[in-house]
């Protein structure tokens, strides 16, 4: 019992310090956010001797937080909506269907997780460019669904596969067929792993950078939040205080999600992993 007991404290402050040593570079850039220029470059580290509040008055109006927030907003409704609708059927589809067939296009659907975005980065800004989808914030939301869906198919795949099929016979029994199956008494079932892949997505859509810099980085109108911390850093100068504030006020919106909703990952992932 003591044994426990000492495992579990050792265990706890070990947990603690990882968190302080992945919390410390976000409480860097908050702090760094809230400096003077001189301040910035003189100590990075030192906590500010005046906050500089000023720093995101500056930063709200020289980016137009409203508008990039606005395009941050739709690229990630857009790109959540696909990936949940195309993941979510196509589980459901692969996991009822029993052949060999469906068992080669389910592998071949996840494989491209295990592919680099850098690797085919080129190929697909070239793409994007025949299809028309680039230099719009549209188009960008419309791109994430290729690169989101392979992950979300995994996880609704293991979580469907725990689904008894006396449901969807009951339901064809009651005359529900087809999307109103799927759409009335399946997808409901899908709850916690939706919210799961919700929480997934924006935190990945909301904070990325290298997509929207290769595809909407050349219009201000269609620039994303990440991106205009990035415009605060040029090649001979950089004004770090204002690019830190830019970085903070960029991924608050994602952390916040994160924060209403992070009970349901592991419930979620778990659920996914161990059904079926």
């Amino acid at each position: 019992m003591k044994k426990n007991t000492a495992g579990r404290i050792v265990l706890e402050i070990v947990m603690v310090l990882l968190s302080i040593l992945f919390l410390y570079p976000l409480f860097l850039t908050i702090i760094n956010s809230l400096k003077s220029f001189s301040e910035v470059m003189t100590d990075v580290i030192a906590l500010p001797k005046k906050l500089a509040f000023e720093n995101y008055s500056y930063v709200w109006e020289f980016i137009n937080y409203p508008r990039l927030f606005l395009n941050n907003a739709v690229v990630t409704i857009l790109g959540l909506a696909g990936i949940i609708l195309i993941s979510s059927i196509a589980a459901y589809k692969l996991a009822r269907t029993k052949s060999k067939a469906s068992s080669i296009i389910y592998f071949i659907c996840i494989m491209p997780m295990l592919i680099p975005f850098q690797s085919i980065m080129l190929t697909v800004l070239q793409m994007a460019k025949n299809l028309h989808l680039s230099d719009s914030t549209w188009g960008l939301g419309i791109l994430y669904w290729g690169f989101g869906a392979p992950l979300a198919l995994f996880i609704y795949h293991g979580f469907v596969k725990g689904i008894p099929k006396e449901i969807d016979e009951s339901a064809t029994i009651d005359g529900a067929s087809g999307f109103r199956l799927f759409f009335s008494v399946i997808f409901p079932l899908l709850k916690s792993v939706t919210t799961t892949i919700i929480i997934i997505d924006v935190m990945w859509i909301w904070n990325d950078f290298l997509l929207p810099l290769l595809m909407v980085n050349g219009s201000p109108a269609t620039k994303t939040l990440t991106l205009a911390a990035y415009t605060f850093v040029g090649q001979y100068t950089s004004d770090w205080q204002y690019a830190m504030t830019a970085m903070v006020m960029a991924v608050l919106p994602s952390i916040i999600v994160f924060i209403f909703l992070q009970k349901y990952i592991v419930k979620g992932v778990v659920a996914g992993a161990v059904k079926g």
